[in-house]
């Protein structure tokens, strides 16, 4: 029974130091796709955002968290981009922030076996939002000697859930979604 215990152990322990790592934010981006009249996609991007990486021991003891700022939106087109924002759609002055808070992460090893579940939060609406997590990996930068780890998480929302039902035909029910975030690790002072 021992060695069940301990497999067990090793199986959720992670390849990442623990404590909380720090947003590179010139290296991380929060990335959409939605569909237009049903025939083509149009991609966007949110060009402020703000994220946590608290890391335990175990996977069960990992927490994420993250701060979008929806005004940032880049799609490309200024003129749609200030469309989207206003009142009749997004309405950012309604809903400055879309937030996420995970709830549980769960996988092992390298590669796209993680999951990670979480509450998403548009305006004053909260669903549960589960994504596809691929841990890129662990790196040192020769420059400054800083670890980074990389991870792209992939997942979607229905937009009708949190309250956002506008310009149904126009626009596609689910919007997918895109991670590519980096962490730098903790110092030990």
């Amino acid at each position: 029974m021992t060695n069940d215990i301990a497999a067990a152990a090793s199986a959720t322990a992670l390849p990442l130091a623990p404590g909380n790592w720090a947003l590179d934010p010139f290296h991380s981006s929060v990335n959409f796709t939605i569909r237009h009249l049903g025939i083509a996609k149009v991609r966007g991007r949110f060009e402020r955002l703000e994220a946590e990486l608290f890391v335990g021991e175990r996977a069960e003891d990992v927490r994420v968290s993250a701060t979008v700022d929806l005004a940032s939106i880049d799609t490309g087109n200024a003129d749609r981009d200030a469309h989207v924002r206003a009142s009749d759609l997004l309405d950012v002055e309604k809903r400055p922030t879309m937030t996420y808070r995970s709830t549980r992460v769960s996988g092992e090893g390298e590669g796209e076996d993680w999951t990670m579940e979480g509450e998403l939060t548009i305006g004053e609406v909260t669903r549960p939002v589960t994504l596809a997590v691929e841990f890129g990996g662990l790196v040192e930068v020769p420059m400054d000697g800083s670890r980074h780890a990389g991870f792209e998480a992939t997942g979607e929302i229905r937009r009708s859930e949190f309250g956002l039902d506008f310009a149904p035909g126009l626009l596609g029910e689910v919007v997918k979604i895109q991670l590519d975030m980096q962490f730098v690790e903790p110092k030990n002072d």
